[in-house]
């Protein structure tokens, strides 16, 4: 997968809110939604969750914070994550999830797992399909995909979210 993207401080949001703007390279203008089982679409509605509900679960004290799992592409991972995310391997390709399966390996099948991308728009995002259904085969009963719709940029740190930078 090829994304490219810029980092910027909006002057609006405030000079330490970083702005990340996305073009995924592999998604052309033109693009038609995949709906079929290796895309974002494939993911039954129950199983989403919404930014601001995450938000809102990681801001609360006690133990049901989930883990979150970024299945997208590490240089993403890299420039802008949200805190406390593990970076679990690229989910369209087969080391990616080769990484996934390893991340989880020895934890409970009943574990409350999040996963998320933020590369592209959410009809063209190639990872979360393939991730989510790799996590289903595995046995994991408690997993949910943070809905993204457009990129995390816009849709997680232009709202004021929190992130992390791995350098």
């Amino acid at each position: 997968m090829k994304c490219t993207f810029v980092t910027r401080p909006s002057a609006a949001l405030g000079l330490a809110t970083l702005v990340l703007l996305f073009v995924c390279a592999q998604c052309p203008a033109q693009y038609t939604p995949s709906t079929g089982p290796g895309s974002a679409y494939s993911i039954p509605q129950p199983q989403l969750i919404q930014p601001g509900e995450l938000v809102h679960m990681l801001q609360a004290t006690g133990t049901g914070k989930p883990l979150l799992l970024q299945v997208g592409s590490h240089l993403l991972f890299d420039e802008a994550h949200i805190p406390g995310s593990v970076y679990a391997g690229p989910g369209s390709q087969p080391a990616g999830l080769q990484l996934l399966q390893s991340t989880v390996a020895s934890l409970s099948k009943s574990k409350f797992i999040v996963l998320y991308c933020g590369c592209c728009p959410w009809d063209r995002c190639p990872n979360l399909g393939p991730a989510f259904k790799q996590m289903r085969d595995l046995g994991f009963s408690n997993v949910k995909v943070l809905y993204i719709a457009n990129n995390l940029g816009t849709d997680w740190v232009a709202k004021g979210y929190p992130v992390e930078r791995s350098h």
